[in-house]
């Protein structure tokens, strides 16, 4: 079955299908000790892995897919390989600081991933509106709704907590992250957010062909530079990990990025308003973190969330269900009202 051809909203639930087994090997890989090392992972130490084994199976899927058909392309020794534009490459740039922030974002101690998702999810909720503004796309109601009620779920969640308290690279972390998904809702507003089955294919292929390779090369021109601790952990992370057998679960990392970022990219560019598509597409990551959360800790005895990031992670599932309702129920009361027009 072809992705243009399933509702959206079942593709809002195969991804946050896909999100979850992604989230709770990521914790617990970062969470666990590590049987040689007699401490858990860090994150920099699982994100080299994870990239590139999320590269070489975007790379596969892209070939065998056929999706590579229809990105632009050039020649080379008879091969025809396909290239992205320079709207597509600026996207990649903005892909590759959120490709790398967040497998991080659920690796800081002490910062539960309800949390510091709720958190980076509310920065992209409040852009996603003044993209549709800039580009002149209508916002209707209930999409200005469902923003109100994410806003409410992140005020709830940071009263309780008493404010941010996050390490800096925490704070680094979502600030990229934000500057990164700011740059690729500008350009997929400005280039392909027409809900054209080619355009998203074109756009995926181009994007990601580059996003990848760049985000590694970032990661690894920090190890090269032997800058501190950070260094030492990506220097085992591009190195050592191959022979240890943590490989196997971050083999899943890997392959669940690449199947997030197929059925995201389905979503947002839905030809339906950015402050539509974007908190469905935002709800149902955190929902998935949430759901991670409580597994860990009934199967592996990992904090609980806090009541408040539960009341959080309730009202975005109510927004998920008003996005979805919504838009049906008013196209049902216009269609007597245009027939009793004509």
């Amino acid at each position: 079955m072809k992705l243009s051809r399933i509702p959206l909203e079942l593709v809002v639930l195969l991804y946050l299908l896909s999100y979850l087994p992604n989230v709770i090997i990521t914790k617990l890989v970062t969470s666990l000790p590590h049987e040689g090392l007699g401490r858990p992972l860090t994150g920099l130490e699982t994100l080299p892995a994870s990239l590139i084994i999320s590269l070489v199976t975007t790379y596969a899927f892209i070939w065998l897919s056929g999706w590579h058909k229809d990105a632009h392309g050039v020649n080379v020794l008879g091969r025809r390989i396909p290239v992205p534009t320079r709207y597509t490459l600026l996207s990649a740039v903005g892909t590759a600081l959120v490709l790398f922030t967040v497998p991080l974002s659920f690796t800081f101690v002490g910062v539960s991933i309800p949390f510091i998702q709720l958190l980076m999810r509310g920065d992209i909720l409040i852009i996603a509106p003044i993209v549709d503004m800039i580009f002149g796309r209508k916002v209707r109601w209930w999409s200005w709704t469902a923003l109100f009620m994410v806003l409410v779920a992140l005020v709830i969640t940071l009263a309780d907590r008493g404010g941010l308290n996050l390490p800096p690279l925490a704070l680094l972390t979502v600030v990229l992250y934000t500057i990164g998904y700011f740059i690729r809702l500008a350009v997929m507003t400005k280039v392909s957010k027409t809900g054209d089955a080619g355009s998203v294919r074109r756009y995926f292929v181009e994007e990601k062909i580059f996003a990848l390779p760049l985000s590694i090369a970032i990661l690894a021109a920090i190890s090269a530079a032997g800058l501190g601790a950070q260094a030492g952990e990506l220097e085992w992370g591009f190195v050592r990990v191959w022979a240890d057998p943590v490989i196997w679960p971050l083999l899943g990392i890997g392959i669940t990025l690449t199947i997030i970022s197929i059925f995201a990219i389905v979503i947002l560019l839905d030809a339906r308003e950015n402050a539509y598509c974007v908190p469905l597409e935002r709800a149902a990551s955190l929902v998935a973190g949430v759901g991670g959360s409580l597994i860990l800790a009934w199967l592996w005895g990992l904090k609980q969330p806090r009541p408040a990031e539960l009341i959080g992670a309730g009202i975005l599932i109510a927004a998920i269900v008003l996005l979805s309702v919504a838009p049906r129920l008013t196209a049902r009361r216009l269609v007597p009202a245009r027939a009793e027009a004509s």
